[in-house]
């Protein structure tokens, strides 16, 4: 390949390298060149615009409860007999930390809790394993252990309130039920449950005198109607090549069914449910209460209220998804329904917006870092003059944009953590871009003239010790990432993406500049 070169116009007069910058014409480049540059701009903004927005780092710190039922056992014989075996069991799990428990008449909870970073399902696998190898250890009388796990995710991206000043708070539960199941079809909509409300049920009012008339105890009453909600399959008849099943009984569906129930009988005539009872379809008794209030500083769309019925709809989203992907479709959804499941005298209020706060976050530090990228290119511009200042400055968002891509990558997310670490990464970013652009004017300079010969001698020269200077600054960094506890996985994207960011920023110094 020929050499190009360009003349400087006055190089003996000019030793300053930004009067320098200004003087030189051209730049010989690969044609390659523009193509990478292009190729790391898109792929950084799709990652800019893919990779997961949220406030806090996700961080896996498995954490299982497994309640257990003991009926009629005092406190102290659960103690010993339910929950010290079993926090003993527990413990023998590889990667459990810590066991708590909590004992009261009747029943036992033991919590679980795993090493930072440990696996939440196969945490799970271990727990069922366990309890499963040991359940010949288990008292008679005594329930079969419920597991629930808890995680970081259960925790609710948009919570809302239904509120009304003509529907009670037995109607407004009812329809939060089927506005969760609806909520449900949601893509990547996790967790949900309801906070507030009266069950609906079927009350069956026993009275105690026409039962001591009829000569019918309470409990044959109560068996009475568990018999007979019940539906099971009797067998099967195969009749001209077509086997048919057959069922017996149904589940009871109203009050009706109930009422209709025969008891007993006396005096050769059949005692019903309804001549002992009363039985009534409503919800169930108040055990505690949700109610809404707007404040003076209230500015929402709905009318103020002081103290109207309400029940709360909490929904998480799944594990690794975008929080605020998934909040943006909860309320698109919501809006959808309003006038067709939702009616007019219900109000709906948005009490939290997970995925508002976490974009309001990120943008307002996605600000931060564009104001520190800014000023970085002013001290650029004076010291550089513009075109090597133009060239230092490119690399800033390839760096940061390829850096969030990388991001995405390797399973982080867009947090204040991980921008943190950005930010904290801009001053740093310049360095290996600046070194090479100076030395390469500073030949320039002296040879009187511009040629790739020359440019490459420049970066020979440096290339070195911006390699050694570059490993430095990570080698610093990359210890904070084996932090141990709570804090080491929280604070990891730091280490982690700044010392990307370094290895990005090296890369540009050498390919771009």
């Amino acid at each position: 390949m020929a050499e190009e070169t360009q003349e400087f116009s006055t190089p003996t007069e000019h030793r300053s390298l930004g009067i320098a910058g200004r003087t030189a014409r051209t730049f010989i480049t690969s044609p390659v060149t523009p193509m990478l540059l292009i190729s790391a701009l898109l792929v950084g903004l799709m990652g800019l615009f893919f990779t997961p927005r949220q406030e806090d780092p996700q961080i896996s710190v498995p954490m299982i409860d497994i309640f257990v039922q003991y009926p009629g056992a005092s406190a102290e014989q659960v103690a010993s007999l339910v929950t010290e075996p079993l926090e003993r069991i527990m413990k023998e799990i590889p990667g459990v930390r810590h066991t708590y428990t909590a004992t009261q008449r009747g029943q036992a909870m033991v919590t679980v809790r795993f090493f930072v970073g440990e696996d939440m399902g196969e945490s799970i696998v271990k727990v069922h394993d366990k309890l499963q190898s040991n359940l010949d250890k288990i008292p008679p009388d005594v329930t079969m252990p419920l597991v629930k796990p808890v995680a970081v995710d259960d925790v609710p991206v948009v919570t809302l309130t239904l509120w009304s000043e003509d529907v009670d708070d037995g109607a407004l539960r009812t329809l939060a039920l089927d506005l969760l199941q609806r909520l449900g079809e949601v893509p990547d909509a996790g967790k949900g449950f309801i906070v507030g409300g009266r069950e609906d049920q079927l009350k069956v009012e026993v009275l105690p005198e026409r039962l001591s008339g009829y000569g019918i105890s309470l409990p044959q009453v109560a068996e009475t109607i568990q018999t007979a909600n019940a539906e099971k399959t009797a067998g099967g008849v195969e009749t001209g090549g077509t086997n048919l099943s057959v069922r017996t009984g149904a589940f009871l569906k109203n009050a009706n069914d109930i009422e209709r129930l025969v008891v007993g009988v006396r005096n050769g005539m059949p005692v019903y449910v309804r001549d002992v009872a009363r039985v009534s379809h409503e919800p169930a008794d108040a055990t505690q209460m949700v109610t809404h209030y707007t404040g003076q500083a209230y500015e929402g769309e709905n009318p103020p209220t002081d103290g109207a019925q309400a029940v709360t709809i909490a929904i998480a989203k799944k594990e690794k998804t975008n929080g605020v992907f998934v909040a943006r479709e909860l309320l698109q959804k919501v809006e959808s329904l309003k006038g067709d499941l939702i009616p007019s005298n219900v109000n709906v209020e948005i009490t939290r917006n997970y995925g508002k706060t976490a974009n309001d976050k990120v943008n307002e530090l996605l600000r931060a870092m564009l104001e520190a990228a800014v000023f970085v290119s002013l001290l650029c511009l004076y010291g550089l003059g513009y075109r090597a200042a133009f060239v230092v400055i490119t690399v800033i968002p390839i760096v940061i944009l390829v850096t969030i891509w990388w991001a995405m990558m390797v399973d982080y997310t867009i947090d204040r953590v991980s921008l943190f670490a950005l930010i904290f990464s801009i001053g740093i970013l310049v360095d290996d871009a600046t070194g090479v652009i100076e030395n390469i004017f500073r030949h320039w300079l002296e040879k009187g003239r511009t040629s790739i010969a020359i440019a490459v001698d420049a970066v020979r020269e440096v290339g070195n010790p911006t390699i050694i200077a570059t490993l430095t600054i990570i080698s610093a960094l990359l210890p904070m990432g084996w932090v141990s506890g709570l804090m080491g996985p929280y604070m990891r994207p730091i280490p982690v993406l700044g010392s990307s960011a370094m290895f990005f920023s090296l890369l540009a110094a050498f390919i771009f500049t």
